[in-house]
């Protein structure tokens, strides 16, 4: 087996491992979200020896992220479809827009610096042992 094809399969079968997990216990998540959810832990658990096992899931990540681009194409065609419904409620769907990313980047700058103080908290206490 190819190792694309390889890498391909592995998805699906977490995508579809979590399709079902967010089925059976009415999970307000999107099953191929816990789908990627349960891949990461199933890497964090992998035996770091065995580097090999990932080699097919990269193949496939490097393969669709070469042609991301192509899955835009729904979402295009969304838009076109539903242009009426997005004039009529297009500055709601910016204000949105806009105040999510706004509180997207201060999360995530307020989450760098919590981690910055904890980095520096854990090399001053490892300094401190020794």
């Amino acid at each position: 087996m190819s190792p694309l094809l390889a890498g391909l399969t592995w998805l699906l079968v977490f995508q579809s491992a979590g399709e079902a997990l967010a089925l059976a216990t009415g999970a307000p998540v999107p099953g191929p979200v816990v789908g990627m959810a349960l891949l990461l832990v199933a890497l964090r658990l992998r035996d770091a020896r065995d580097a090999a096992a990932e080699a097919p899931l990269g193949v496939a990540a490097d393969g669709l992220a070469r042609h991301l681009s192509l899955l835009f194409v729904p979402a295009g065609v969304g838009v076109m479809l539903h242009a009426a419904r997005l004039a009529d409620e297009g500055a709601a769907l910016a204000l949105a827009l806009v105040a999510s990313t706004i509180l997207a980047l201060a999360a995530t700058g307020l989450t760098f610096q919590w981690l910055l103080r904890r980095a520096a908290r854990d090399e001053r206490e490892g300094s401190e042992r020794a």
